[in-house]
């Protein structure tokens, strides 16, 4: 079975949203890299839920959280932070 991923969507006005989805196909640095500029210049987060198709708007988003993150990121990211407000 497919390692899980939890993704919590912290939005704008305080609410959030928990999704647990398999990991997807692609684990190389270079795809993982791609995959995440093409999020960060999307305008919108496209996810199947349950059969339903929700369209979540990034301007309402204040930040995405993964868990766990992937093992191979693309060069530029921090490693190893904690919060610790």
């Amino acid at each position: 079975m497919a390692q899980e991923v939890t993704g919590t969507i912290h939005f704008m006005d305080g609410s959030k949203i928990a999704l647990r989805w398999p990991r997807q196909a692609g684990t190389g640095s270079q795809i993982i890299a791609a995959n995440v500029k093409k999020a960060l210049e999307a305008d919108r987060m496209i996810v199947e839920v349950d059969g339903d198709l929700l369209l979540i708007p990034l301007r309402n988003v204040k930040y995405v959280q993964l868990t766990p993150a992937p093992k191979e990121l693309p060069a530029g990211v921090l490693r190893g932070a904690q919060i610790v407000t």
